[in-house]
């Protein structure tokens, strides 16, 4: 079986290339022409010899995903279904905002974590994606969107916030995110690509030791009852721990703050209580706080916050001294706004057999 190159970070290349009894240097060389270049026939590789590209034809490949659909939004938002193995899909989102351009990348089919107020988790689970299939969202992105290799990067920022928990896929996860900061490969600034977490302790230290990114959780209530009731791992990894790993993030760095992610859901998390909870357990914490207005998606019985209740709960923050923005919605025309994603999942954990028969004795 040919190895598909387009997953291996600078590291994984060299190896590779130890294995083909070849020099170490090659990795740099083909690390330009798979992402910036986007050339995936070796014959193509012209600063290498025909020998080596002969290697490369017989035990290697350059395979991105395939697009299986695409959608525009009116806003400008695209969406892009990606097919993969087994009848399975996955959904990446771009969101071009005036200087930049922000690709929101899935690292799973579906998702294990049945966070209630998530499309995504309401699908179940099937698998991990590869490195390859991660990083291959990236690839497609500029492919589409025709980035020149020495023009202007259409592709600035990344946010791991598509379908799945990204710290439930570490091994693969990881070199994707080290060929996103590679100047080699796509030479994104550690600000610029950002990981978003349901809250798995052990893994943000890992995070922090292995990977040098931003950090955003996902945490939505200021109570471990609620936040039990709408992201089920915070019973085994209550909101104290939680926020002590965050504090252990940031140790060391004064660059370093936390993203809050924390979505309103009508009559759920969003009274004066709730706010003031929020402002108690966030201090001493380096914190941006990111109000999300709740999308919804079939089948969810939550309702987003009024505007006046999520105006009233930012101003409360920033009274508070804390900095906190209210997340445009983007994209909820092709239900590609947070929350949204759904792809196709052939789900293995029989979550939405369960749900459809909870809802039909309900």
């Amino acid at each position: 079986m040919r190895t598909n190159l387009l997953g291996l970070d600078l590291k994984g290349l060299e190896a590779f290339f130890i294995e083909l009894d070849e020099k170490t240097f090659r990795a740099r060389q083909l690390l330009q022409w798979i992402h910036q270049y986007r050339v995936t026939d070796f014959a193509e590789m012209t600063n290498l010899s025909k020998t080596l590209r002969q290697k490369l034809q017989e035990s290697a490949e350059v395979t991105p995903p395939e697009v299986l659909q695409e959608y525009l939004s009116k806003d400008g938002t695209r969406k892009w279904i990606i097919k993969l193995s087994c009848g399975n899909s996955i959904e990446t989102v771009y969101i071009p905002e005036a200087g930049r351009g922000t690709l929101c990348v899935s690292s799973q089919v579906g998702c294990a974590l049945a966070c209630t107020f998530c499309s995504t988790a309401q699908q179940g689970f099937n698998r991990n994606l590869t490195a390859s299939e991660i990083i291959g969202q990236v690839w497609l992105a500029n492919e589409a969107l025709g980035k020149e290799p020495k023009g202007n990067r259409v592709v600035t920022n990344v946010v791991m916030m598509g379908m799945g928990e990204p710290l439930a896929n570490y091994k693969n996860v990881i070199p994707a995110m080290n060929l996103m900061r590679d100047d080699l490969a796509y030479g994104i600034s550690w600000r610029r690509v950002t990981l978003s977490t349901s809250g798995m302790v052990p893994m943000i230290d890992k995070l922090r030791e292995d990977c040098h990114v931003s950090l955003a959780i996902s945490l939505h209530a200021a109570n471990d009852k609620l936040r039990s009731e709408i992201i089920p791992l915070n019973d085994k990894y209550p909101i104290a721990e939680l926020l002590a790993a965050c504090k252990r993030y940031v140790e060391g760095s004064q660059r370093r703050h936390i993203t809050v992610e924390y979505v309103l859901l009508a009559g759920i998390n969003d009274s004066d209580k709730d706010v003031k909870d929020l402002i108690r357990i966030l201090k001493g914490l380096p914190t941006k706080i990111n109000l999300i207005p709740f999308n919804p998606f079939p089948g969810t019985d939550y309702k987003c916050s009024s505007r006046n209740v999520q105006m009233r709960f930012k101003q409360q923050l920033i009274d508070a001294g804390l900095v906190a923005t209210i997340r445009k919605t983007r994209g909820d025309d092709i239900v590609a706004a947070c929350g949204q994603l759904a792809g196709e999942v052939q789900d293995k954990t029989r979550r939405t057999e369960r749900l459809k028969q909870q809802k039909e004795v309900a």
